[in-house]
């Protein structure tokens, strides 16, 4: 049956059989898993690598008939990633929950497709359902990708709209829909802190956020009572390395230059790829409790979600050796002692290799960011 929210929700069990047909009927899609799983292989092979790529795809589609069982299917890859691209995987903070209510887990915002998968995989290891998860509609451009994202638990946050009218519509809209989705659903929702990833490493909070999520109270409940009512979690993502750190410091660069940075088509699928293949070391996710406590605006619940989480953010190696690069005094004479600091400082001379000295110091600060704002 139609609802009000089917322009932005996900995709649900009585959907999947006529997306999961329509993405192994897209030529796209399956050129786009060959030329990710056979890159290595010869140009002149991937039409046959197409052909058997799509028949073992429909053979494994058959088998499913509910989202969970789709989710089901892509758990190994999951746990493949993780085992191949991080030395280790590492949660706190989660024992001190009650996750018999649903939460509404508001992250750092550092890698576009990982941040929501890691908090996934670290409620799935504790026997928690997975969570639904806010995405821009700037990822949504290819239909198959806004197929295959809608598929994963994913609702969308529209920021393409342009005029001022039809923005507070969706954003009302959306508002309403996250207080359903926690309230009378009993469905966790992840939601990054800000649009867009933090590139320089600062995680700081868009009081808008709070105020889009403040958009459905009505006008007998005080504010502090209905942020309260959402079970805000303050969740702090921390990766030792970050396979997209290149790209984002030459990004930062150009707008710091030039002004402005002009996004092709395909960088956000090309970032997320990168993010899923790439070196990522050591990752901690760190859960903080349910917002509690009296606020006035949303300025003020942001400022506090920033110090919850830096304060479960993990700077691990990287942080520090970074710092001292920088030729910052990090009171620690003995750092490259460390192993892991050495390693550290091995990989970032790595990543600094082909990039101008503008570039490097752009890099060493993303990394730098966080370590400075907790010993400060």
């Amino acid at each position: 049956m139609p609802t009000k929210f089917d322009s932005i929700r996900p995709f649900d069990d009585a959907d999947l059989s006529v997306v999961l047909s329509k993405l192994f009927n897209n030529k796209e899609f399956i050129d786009s898993i060959v030329a990710f799983k056979f890159s290595a292989w010869p140009r002149f092979m991937r039409p046959a690598l197409g052909f058997f790529t799509r028949r073992y795809i429909i053979k494994q589609i058959t088998k499913i008939d509910t989202l969970r069982g789709f989710q089901r299917l892509i758990e190994p890859y999951i746990e493949r990633m993780i085992n191949t691209t991080t030395e280790s995987f590492s949660v706190s903070g989660l024992d001190n929950l009650d996750l018999s209510q649903a939460c509404l887990f508001m992250s750092n915002h550092r890698d576009i497709a990982l941040d929501p998968t890691f908090v996934n995989w670290a409620l799935h290891l504790n026997g928690q359902d997975t969570v639904r998860i806010a995405v821009g509609d700037n990822l949504l451009k290819k239909e198959w990708v806004a197929d295959l994202i809608r598929l994963n638990k994913c609702f969308i946050v529209k920021r393409s709209a342009t005029d001022r009218r039809e923005k507070l519509s969706a954003a009302k809209l959306l508002s309403e829909y996250i207080e359903f989705t926690l309230i009378t659903e009993q469905q966790h929702i992840w939601i990054a802190q800000r649009e867009g990833r933090a590139k320089d490493g600062n995680d700081i909070t868009n009081p808008a956020i709070l105020s889009m999520l403040a958009l459905n109270k009505s006008k007998e409940v005080e504010f502090s009572e209905y942020i309260r009512s959402l079970r805000i979690v303050p969740v702090s993502i921390s990766y030792e390395f970050d396979p997209c750190d290149i790209n984002k410091a030459k990004e930062l660069q150009k707008v710091e230059r030039e002004g402005s940075y002009d996004k092709p088509d395909n960088e956000d699928v090309r970032s997320i790829v990168n993010g899923i293949t790439g070196q990522k070391g050591r990752v901690h996710i760190h859960f903080g409790d349910v917002l509690t406590g009296e606020f006035s605006n949303a300025k003020e619940v942001a400022g506090y979600i920033d110090q919850e989480i830096l304060q479960g953010y993990k700077s691990f190696s990287t942080g520090p050796v970074a710092l001292k690069m920088l030729g910052g005094d990090d009171n620690n004479d003995d750092l490259m002692s460390d192993p892991y600091c050495k390693a550290a400082a091995d990989y970032l001379q790595d990543r600094l290799v082909n990039l101008s000295a503008a570039e490097q110091s752009k890099l060493l600060n993303m990394y730098a960011c966080a370590h400075i704002r907790k010993i400060s």
